[in-house]
Order: C-alpha cells, then structure tokens, then sequence
C-alpha cells in the first residue's frame, strides 16, 4: 500500500489534476431532466454534460417515479426550476398565490400601471342576478372614482410641486403619476385584475398548488388546476415559431434533413409532469381549517374586537411588537388568529385564560389530521424572534407581503377594521368623495355576506381596506425591512409601518437601535424623488 501512495506522488501532474474547478451554465434541459442530471451527483461520477448526453425524458420520469415518490427524496424536486406567466387573475386571488415562503416573481405595479382599463373577475353567483348586478354596479363605482381620483390628484400635484429646470417634461410627469397612482390604488377592488410572473421550484409549485386547490375561493382553487396542468402539459416555447419556420426551410431544401431537424426543432417541452402529479387538495388543510374557524369562534363568542391602539400623534397603532411568552400558548393563538378577526393579544388573553387541557385541544387540533407527507401547518413555526401584529391597507400589505425570510399569517378579509384614508386626498379635497366610495364598497361588502355571498363580497373590498397579519421574523429580518421600507422613495403607507417597527424594537431594545438605517417618516420628502 505504501508503494503505491509513493508511485501515486510520483505521478505527473496531467494524471492527477488538480486545483481544476470547471464552472458552466446549463441551458436547454427539461427542468425535470436537468433535477434529475443534477440528483446523479450523488449517485453517478459522471459530470452533468454526460449526464444530459445519456438521460431521456421517460429515464428522468421513471427515476422521479422511483426515488421521489417512492423512496420519498422530496429535495429532487428544489433542483427542477419553473417559470410561470399568470395572466388575467384578481387580486384577491393573486395574494393567494404568492403567499409562499419559497417564491420568487414579480406583479403588475400599482405604482407604474394604470389599471382603469384592466377589468375585473366577476364570480359566479349561480341564478342569484340581483347579486350579480348589485357586485357589477360596485365594481364600476369604485373603477370609474379610481380613474377620477388619480386624475385629481395628478393635477393637484401638478400644481403643487414645480418641475426643475434640469427634469424633463415626460420625466416630471411620470414621476407624479405614480405618486396619483400610489393615493388612488386604495379605491382598487380585489377583483381587479392582474398578472404576474413567478419562477418556483417543482416542490414549491406541489404544496403551492395543493394549497390552492383547498381554498374556499372556487377562483384560487381553479388557479391551482391551472397551474398543474400548465406544469404537466407542453409548455408555451419563447423559439417556438422561429424553430417550426428553421424546419421547413430545412425539409424544403433536404427532407431527409428536415426530418431529423423536427425532433429538435419541433419538439413539445413539458416542465414538470411527473413532480405535479400527484398534486391535490389537502385533506389536513381542509379539516384543520374548520375545526380552527369553530374553536376560534366558540371561544371568541360575544367579544368584542379590541379597537387599534392611538399614537401620541393622533395616528392610529398599524404596529403591536408582542410580548414573549410560553410556546404552547404562541402557538395556540396563532393556530387561532388565522382563523379569526381578532388582534393578537386579544385573542392570546383568551387562550391565556384556559386551562392546560382546553390549550392542548386548540394545539391537537392542529395536527390532528395531518397525513404522513404533510407539512405542518405555518403556524406552528413559533419560538423565537420578534412577532408584529400588523393591521395595515391590504394595498399596503400586498408591498410586506414580499418579504419571505418571515413567517407570515395573513387573517380572512373583511371590513370590520374599517380603511385608511391618504393625507393627499384631503390635501385635494376628495376626502368626501373617497370616504363616499369606501362606504359604499364595504356596504356592498356587507349586503353580499348578508344575501349569502361571502367568498364572493369579499372581492368589493377596495385596496384601502384594513387586514390584520402576524408577521414573525428574526433581528435582522425587522431591521432590513425598517430600513427599506422607510425609505422616502416607498409608499407612504408602507413607511409607515416600517417606521412603527423601527419605533418599537428599539423601544423594547435601545442598545440595538444605533444599528438601524431608517428614514424618519415624519420629515417631509422630496416628491421627485423615485
């Protein structure tokens, strides 16, 4: 053995390389092809590019069928990559689907589009039409006050703030647009339409679609359907026209040519068939979440909800730091608050209030109903870190709700919490006309819950609403998104809110308030300025 360790120092360099690190992008591979070429690193020498050069479609899906259902090695699927464009989908739906903590995409602006002419979903009210038209007549309301509102308030800065002689005209213009667009989006319904662009990795897209497809929205749920077929069939090919049109010149000129051409040419590409097979609503979820809706309203029967906290300067709390407290207790009232429209320390004085047993039964019911491959539920993620209970405009929420390195658990829509109103509306004077059309939106709200309707109203709610969601997250989580959401370019309601979360962990921890960059809210700010 010594002998030959000797003759293997001995050898020339070019027999045993060294310091040779090869580093290529990979393109061109199926994403279930190229998950499985990069799950053979652990199971084959080969290098990816011998790899891809020996696996076929039909390998790939026999070996997923193998090890990633069988053999239950879900990590398989992080390695297959998916982009998806969603087009044409509401609001409310679009917050459904990127309530994901491993997702990456991005929407329709508020801020740079003007979505007068974008439409809106309209549900299915079965044979009921005066809903329907009473849900018509509130979704052209509040489209044609956002249209006039946004030209108000254009002009109003307009003649508020003068061009400098270095800005162009477009520029100038521009810019104050989307400052009209950030006041007038709060009158936007959730039925607006949008679309956005989302790259998700396959295992991501499994659980995203079963949650879709065990929502109460028949829309989310027929989102979720979508979505797995789009996975499962062929997928829409950027090259495709440009490959067809290669192969018939080719086959034109030498039809034995072109016919070994259309394989390469032709050929349909489908992205994830395999991995999203198996895709389904969730039975854990279903169960659990009507069994969390009759706890949290058996035990909150009769109460009222606690009204939001007033700041020293008249404004009212959008931000809570909570306190710490026992992990059972954490995790009892969280598994609650999704499931009801109470703040959290409301809800937590009430499960505080139960006897050990009670507060067992609320956390069993959790988990009772969990399957063998079935994640928990997000809100057992509990135990550490800074909690901020944020009743906030869902407008507003929708720019937090980006923010993935936290746990976030988002409560039903509704109107009880009432809805901001921006300072440049009275600046304007709209308020009258703006708080006209709020009313007018949240009485419809009110008038479909009370015809029957309530997955339906909850599409009239406008952007403007108030919506309350428990954000967790680590120290460096709040001061990343204190200092960029602060910043004088962001919107003023984000602002905010960041600046209360800024105010409040250094209120609880001064020695670490010097380590944040924040903008202080209450300073004026150049409306220029993106």
């Amino acid at each position: 053995m010594i002998e030959n360790e000797l003759k293997s120092a001995a050898a020339p360099a070019e027999e045993s390389p060294r310091n040779r690190t090869e580093v290529y992008a990979v393109y061109g591979a199926e994403p279930e092809v190229l998950a499985y070429a990069m799950a053979k690193y652990s199971r084959s020498s080969l290098s990816m590019k011998e790899s891809l050069k020996e696996i076929s479609t039909q390998r790939a899906e026999q070996f997923l069928n193998t090890f990633y259902f069988q053999y239950g090695h879900r990590s398989i699927a992080d390695l297959a990559h998916v982009a998806f464009a969603i087009e044409r989908l509401s609001l409310l739906a679009a917050i459904s689907l990127v309530d994901e903590q491993r997702w990456d995409g991005q929407e329709r602006s508020t801020r740079y589009q003007n979505f007068r002419k974008s439409g809106w979903y309209l549900p299915d009210f079965g044979g009921h039409t005066a809903a329907r038209e009473d849900f018509s007549r509130a979704m052209e309301a509040l489209f044609a006050e956002y249209h006039a509102t946004s030209e108000r308030v254009f002009e109003f800065l307009c003649g508020q703030v003068a061009r400098p002689e270095e800005m162009k005209q477009e520029a100038y213009a521009r810019t104050l647009r989307a400052r009209a667009f950030d006041v007038a989006r709060y009158l936007l319904p959730l039925a607006t339409n949008t679309s956005l662009g989302q790259i998700v990795n396959a295992r991501t897209l499994e659980q995203q679609i079963s949650r879709l497809l065990s929502s109460p929205q028949p829309e989310v749920r027929e989102l979720g359907e979508r979505l797995r077929q789009a996975a499962a069939g062929p997928a829409w090919n950027a090259q495709g026209e440009a490959g067809a049109a290669l192969q018939r010149e080719i086959a034109a000129a030498d039809p034995a040519l072109g016919l070994r051409a259309e394989p390469l040419l032709n050929r349909e590409v489908k992205t994830a068939p395999t991995l999203v097979k198996y895709a389904a609503a969730s039975e854990y979820v279903l169960q659990t979440r009507r069994g969390l809706a009759e706890a949290a309203a058996a035990l909150m029967r009769g109460v009222p909800i606690d009204p939001p906290a007033v700041l020293p300067d008249g404004e009212l709390a959008a931000v809570d730091l909570l306190d710490d407290e026992p992990l059972e207790i954490e995790i009892a009232t969280t598994l609650l608050y999704g499931a009801c429209h109470y703040p959290y320390r409301q809800v937590r004085r009430q499960v505080a209030a139960l006897d050990q047993p009670r507060r067992d039964e609320i956390v069993s019911l959790g988990a009772r109903h969990r399957g063998r491959h079935d994640e928990l539920l997000r809100e057992f993620s509990s135990g550490g870190g800074l909690r901020f209970d944020i009743l906030m405009d869902i407008g507003g929420f929708r720019d937090m709700h980006r923010h993935r390195r936290c746990v976030q658990i988002l409560q039903p829509f509704t109107n009880l919490h009432g809805y901001d109103m921006p300072a440049a509306l009275a600046d304007a004077g709209l308020a009258g006309q703006y708080r006209a059309a709020m009313d007018s939106a949240h009485a419809s709200f009110d008038g479909l819950v009370q015809a029957g309707f309530p997955e339906q109203a909850a599409y009239t709610l406008p952007l403007g609403t108030r919506n309350r969601a428990l954000f967790k997250m680590d120290f460096a989580e709040a001061l990343y998104i204190s200092e960029l959401r602060s910043a004088t370019a962001g919107h003023f309601s984000y602002r905010r809110v960041a600046w209360q979360m800024f105010r409040a962990v250094a209120a609880r921890h001064p020695s670490l308030a010097q380590y944040f960059r924040t903008a202080d809210v209450n300073q004026p700010i150049d409306l220029l300025q993106r």
